[in-house]
């Protein structure tokens, strides 16, 4: 028989070396067809009623399909948008496990399941079938060679250095990457991003989302994109736009070819909710199988959804099936894809139970306890845009999370701000006051002072306003709160005083994440002075403005070596990597860290609330016996101030290991007890000689 029950056991399309398993979860369905395609995805040549149901899994098995068949589903159910539900079989749905996109979404009116225009709008009913414009999900063989040589790294928390990065934004501006490979995996692991790298000292790098994403249809009609992937539709399947041929396969080879080089790979995740948007948005995929399962819908009319994303809507993980779904994706990803970690957008809707964010709740216990994820880095955004969704400083101990107050704190610090060094002292040891709670360690924190979303680098010290004119919202999107200095004039000038403090902040800002306590972030293209030109939101910009710009390379703007010296300086102190938190002097006279005044005495309470104060200094004690202190110095005031060397019996003298004022890094000596200055906005550093 060419057509069997299968097994509700794997969800998805499985093949087995001599037919394909097909398995869809639809908890309101009253009929499933499966429908093939041929080889371009433009014919559909026949639909098959999956036969068997099993606990809301329908599932069917053909012994005559092979990987690359072309397929997608057809839903039977009640179109009722009162009651949740928005069934409509003349729409084509993609697997939401889908392993493989082919061909691309054509916007037409005929994505959604309600006729467009109608004065009942989706209330209304729509019977256009829309499967010419549907990609297709591919039936797939998950074998890979991975070599005998690849291995995954496995960087200890304490070493771990991130580097945030956009798959082709990456590359594509990059003369050394070979051509065909600009903008694709490929691109990732050629040999001279490889060797940047390396020379930047950083261990991981974390990728902008790469699940298989739709382009929002306003966007595509203002020829605009959804460039930064976070419009996900497929959980399981690589981006096609960033493969040269097979997907699955050109991301995995790119990661065995990282793990060769001893460097991680993150994911930057998308599972709060989908491409499909809000109650008017199209049904292309979860909304047709099942609405009323995967999304939240408002308690009192579930014809619209309760919208914690900003997004329109918010996928619902109190649903069993849709907590299998995600784990299942993040299993995939770390099983077959051998990816190191994830970071979850938004993840507090993840959270999320009937009465707000919850700390028991059953996606936070079933990764806690998974093995499969037991080695993955789990990170979180830990906010979300419903209420009681700031959440910095809840998640359990198993996970490190963006530290926004981290970012807040150092940028108004090198801004200009005054009255900060309390903030700052904290934020420099991993922010206790948030993070040291539950068994949690100082890796908890991960610190940050420019990601993706936000100023790069460079345009935080070039810009005091956002100039996001270019993404066709009247420059209304994105933040209005930067805490940026243009440093008396906007964008970019000629001054080579302007432009000299600028590179002095950015050398500042640098020096400071990475000798912070913690784990460190680094937005790709800052150690280049990467510009955005003042977009603060660059989301939509495939193009020169969202791409990293490589043109400083070589010149003074250039700070790769500086970063990979203070890499250097991160790995040769351990007490700045150290997962304990710190204490101050202890009983027998050692300690972890003294705060100390510019004369070098241990600062009192009052010492701490000095007017407009913008000078910080202290000492990380060592770690074990033989290990250096390492003595940091922050001066954000616009002035020389003069401070003394610590005075500590067994260390004669200190020797300067960073001054972020010098083009070249010397190793002058300084005494105990004598006196030096601190240039204006500098950050310096020394370690403690016998």
């Amino acid at each position: 028989m060419r057509l069997t029950e299968g097994t509700p056991s794997r969800l998805g399309a499985s093949w087995d070396g001599r037919g394909t398993n097909f398995a869809l979860f639809s908890a309101n369905a009253e009929k499933v067809e499966l429908c093939l395609f041929d080889g371009q995805g433009r014919r559909e040549l026949e639909r098959i009623e999956l036969p068997e149901r099993t606990e809301d899994v329908w599932h069917g098995y053909l012994n005559d399909v092979s990987p690359g068949q072309l397929y997608g589903y057809r839903v039977y159910g009640p179109y009722a948008p009162e009651r949740g539900h928005r069934f409509n079989p003349n729409k084509l749905l993609l697997d939401p496990y889908a392993k493989r996109l082919v061909g691309r979404l054509v916007w037409s009116d005929a994505h959604f399941a309600y006729r467009t225009g109608s004065a009942r709008e989706d209330l209304s009913f729509d019977r256009r079938d829309n499967a010419r414009g549907m990609p297709k999900a591919a039936v797939v063989d998950e074998s890979f060679n991975w070599g005998r040589r690849e291995m995954r790294p496995h960087i200890p928390w304490e070493d771990t250095i991130i580097y945030e990065a956009h798959v082709k934004g990456l590359t594509q501006k990059r003369e050394d990457v070979p051509p065909n490979l600009r903008g694709t995996y490929g691109g990732l692991s050629s040999p001279a991003m490889i060797e940047h790298l390396k020379r930047l000292g950083v261990t991981t790098i974390e990728l902008l989302p790469i699940h298989g994403l739709i382009d929002d249809r306003i966007l595509v009609e203002k020829k605009l994109a959804n460039y930064w992937g976070y419009n996900s539709i497929a959980f399981f399947a690589p981006e096609v736009r960033y493969a040269q041929d097979n997907p699955l396969d050109s991301f995995r080879t790119t990661v065995a070819r990282l793990h060769d080089a001893g460097i991680e790979v993150m994911l930057d995740v998308v599972y709060n909710h989908t491409a499909e948007g809000n109650h008017l948005g199209p049904t292309l995929s979860f909304r047709g199988i099942d609405n009323a399962s995967y999304y939240w819908l408002n308690r009192e009319n579930p014809r619209f959804y309760d919208d914690f994303t900003g997004c329109g809507s918010s996928v619902n993980l109190t649903h069993p099936r849709v907590l299998q779904m995600v784990m299942d994706s993040l299993r995939y990803w770390v099983e077959v894809c051998h990816v190191d970690g994830f970071r979850f957008d938004l993840a507090t809707t993840l959270a999320r139970g009937p009465n707000g964010f919850d700390r028991g709740h059953a996606f936070l216990t079933a990764v806690r306890q998974d093995p499969v994820l037991a080695t993955a880095k789990m990170v979180a955004e830990p906010w979300d845009l419903g209420l009681g969704g700031y959440q910095v400083g809840a998640f359990p101990s198993q996970w490190s999370e963006w530290n926004d107050r981290y970012r807040s704190a150092m940028r108004r610090y090198w801004s200009g701000e005054g009255s900060l060094i309390g903030d700052i002292s904290s934020r420099m040891t991993a922010s206790s006051d948030l993070f040291h709670h539950d068994n949690r360690a100082t890796r908890a924190s991960i610190n940050h002072i420019t990601v993706h979303d936000g100023f790069t680098l460079a345009d935080l010290f070039s810009y005091n306003e956002k100039h996001n004119e270019a993404n066709g919202e009247d420059n209304r999107d994105g933040s209005n709160d930067n805490h940026s200095n243009n440093c008396g004039h906007e964008g970019p000038t000629n001054d080579p005083a302007i432009n000299a403090l600028r590179r002095q902040l950015r050398k500042n800002a640098l020096a400071c994440l990475l000798l912070a306590q913690g784990t460190p972030l680094i937005l790709a293209g800052d150690e280049v002075a990467n510009t955005q030109n003042g977009n603060n939101n660059a989301y939509c910009q495939d193009n020169e403005t969202g791409w990293v710009g490589w043109e400083n390379l070589g010149s003074e703007d250039d700070f790769i070596d500086f970063v990979g010296h203070l890499t250097a300086l991160r790995r040769r102190f351990g007490q700045i990597r150290c997962q304990r938190w710190l204490d101050g002097r202890r009983g027998d006279g050692s300690y972890g860290v003294l705060w100390l005044t510019p004369s070098a005495e241990e600062m009192k309470e009052s010492d701490w609330k000095f007017p407009e104060s913008r000078f910080v200094a202290y000492v990380l004690g060592p770690m074990e016996q033989g290990q250096a202190p390492i003595f940091v110095v922050l001066n954000a005031a616009p002035q020389e101030i003069a401070f003394k060397m610590p005075k500590m019996p067994e260390y004669r003298s200190w020797q300067q290991v960073l001054n972020t004022t010098r083009t070249v890094q010397t190793a002058e000596q300084f005494l105990s007890g004598v006196e030096t200055k601190a240039p204006p906005r500098a950050v310096l550093a020394f370690a403690g000689a016998p």
